[in-house]
């Protein structure tokens, strides 16, 4: 999939650099920012959704000691 963003001047010229100092292209930097960057997004949004719901009483906690019982770790 084809997409297009705008960067600044700054950006452009430090990612310009990058790749000409290293030999890969832009867009090898622009897909290995957007992969890790993914993932640090989803789980930010995903935990920040889970906290919303814990806030209004739609999501269950468990504390430390009942998972320790269900899970047997105190025999």
């Amino acid at each position: 999939m084809a997409t297009s963003i705008r960067l600044d001047d700054e950006t452009e010229r430090r990612l310009n650099f990058l790749a000409k100092q290293t030999g890969r292209s832009k867009t090898f930097y622009l897909k290995s920012l957007i992969e890790q960057g993914l993932s640090d997004l989803e789980d930010y949004y995903l935990a920040a959704d889970v906290l919303e719901r814990i806030r209004a009483g739609q999501e269950r906690v468990h504390s430390a000691a009942e998972v320790r019982a269900e899970l047997g770790l105190d025999d």
